[in-house]
């Protein structure tokens, strides 16, 4: 299990090699990378800017990755988000899942970045054309965590 928060950018292809080469039983691999949008709600940005709080988001983020692997025995995560300005098309995180077979690697994969979404201590701040506002949970987050059986309410990272 890897996670880190960290403000510099990652290599996709360094980081799926490190993950596949801790485990020669991967027969699949399944990754999200999401970026900066250069539009957000009808909105030009400009930068997005992320905070955390140290210790809490990594202990959070490896509460994800736990429950995870709860679901799906065998698997493999990493998680890395960055934190700091971002400028459009910038990198902001890297979800990447391995398992034996594709179809837990893909599930485990969209599990992992939907209980992110819903449930890691991120704040952003977005400067547009209009100034600077922080960005606030969508309703579609939320949504999206109730597929697998969970809500804002019950859904615990620890």
């Amino acid at each position: 299990m890897t996670v880190r928060v960290q403000t510099e950018d990652f290599d996709l292809t360094t980081e799926v090699a490190a993950l596949r080469a801790q485990n020669p039983k991967v027969g699949a691999v399944a990754c999200f990378v999401g970026t900066v949008r250069d539009l957000n709600e009808g909105r030009t940005v400009e930068t997005m800017e992320l905070e955390h709080y140290p210790g809490m988001t990594e202990k959070s983020l490896e509460g994800i990755v736990n429950a995870a692997r709860e679901r799906w025995p065998g698997i493999d995560v990493l998680i890395v988000h960055r934190v700091g300005k971002l400028y459009p098309l910038d990198q902001i995180v890297l979800v990447a899942t391995t398992s034996a077979h594709r179809g837990h690697a893909f599930a485990s994969c969209e599990f992992v970045m939907d209980y992110l979404k819903s449930h890691a201590p991120f704040w952003k701040k977005e400067r547009t054309e209009s100034g600077e506002h922080w960005v606030d949970a969508r309703v579609t987050d939320d949504a999206a965590l109730e597929r697998w059986g969970l809500s804002s309410g019950n859904a615990k990272a620890q």
